[in-house]
């Protein structure tokens, strides 16, 4: 897992221009629970290039991010330069320390998953004051948009990443729930709400592969299948859809509070 999580590093410009930006619903959410304004101190972990940190910079927090990949934190701190109090920090979050002025909200969006689960809601704990908040966001693909499209492209995976499960569907919302034991279950949390934002985005046959060049598991296949696979996608976009398809994407705001103790 730790080699996959630097995969995103690879393709830093490609990554800021292909990946969803958050619904703004999702964002005015966050910042209402975490009341968030000009006197707030936010921690994100793994900005990535910015996609959340930029319009909650805008709030006029006080947000220092924890990236691991050198070539994103650069993109983030050029799309960030117009926001003097964010601070792009170059670390894994296992080995950073934070300091001693604790946050009020620590935030993780489409990250939280790739840190260590005997580190991460422990030492966000740490970095919070109680009464602070932990959101993570959790981001999946599910039914909808073009579903004839993503249920004909599983023979392209079946042929060219041997690690597809056979017969592999892609879920309705309804029946998608990220498991959140891990903080109902912590000393260190109170109460956990679950909020839920879809969005459909439309791609072009290119946009669409792009998009896939951000994901971890498709840099890691052995560049022949990589390219028997986006071939037989590009032909599948091309041939049937009139080269567009859209994708349906569930983001789900976990929000937990710190306890007082």
């Amino acid at each position: 897992m730790t080699e996959l999580r630097r995969r995103f590093d690879e393709v830093a410009e490609l990554y800021d221009r292909a990946r969803p930006r958050y619904p703004p619903a999702l964002v005015e959410e966050l910042a209402r629970v975490a009341g968030l304004g000009p006197g707030s101190r936010v921690l994100e972990i793994g900005p990535g290039t910015g996609q959340l940190t930029v319009p909650l910079a805008g709030y006029g927090c006080l947000i220092t991010c924890v990236e691991l990949g050198a070539s994103m934190a650069a993109v983030a701190r050029r799309r960030l330069s117009g926001f003097p109090r964010v601070d792009v920090v170059v670390s894994d979050f296992e080995g950073w320390e934070p300091p001693a002025e604790p946050y009020d909200l620590v935030v993780s969006a489409t990250a939280f998953h790739w840190i260590d689960p005997a580190v991460r809601t422990a030492k966000a704990a740490r970095a919070l004051r109680p009464g602070g908040r932990l959101a993570v966001v959790a981001t999946e693909h599910v039914a909808g948009g073009s579903t004839e499209f993503f249920a004909r492209a599983q023979r392209c995976y079946e042929r060219w990443d041997p690690a597809t499960p056979p017969g592999l569907r892609l879920l309705p919302s309804s029946r998608t729930a990220t498991d959140t034991a891990e903080f109902e279950e912590s000393p260190w949390y109170g109460p956990v709400t679950v909020g839920r934002f879809e969005q459909d985005i439309a791609y072009t046959t290119d946009g669409y592969l792009d998009v896939l060049l951000t994901y971890s598991n498709h840099r890691a296949l052995e560049p022949a299948a990589r390219e028997g696979l986006f071939g037989c996608l590009r032909e599948l976009i091309d041939g049937s859809y009139g080269g567009r398809v859209t994708k349906r994407y569930l983001h789900e705001l976990i929000v937990a509070v710190r306890a007082e103790t």
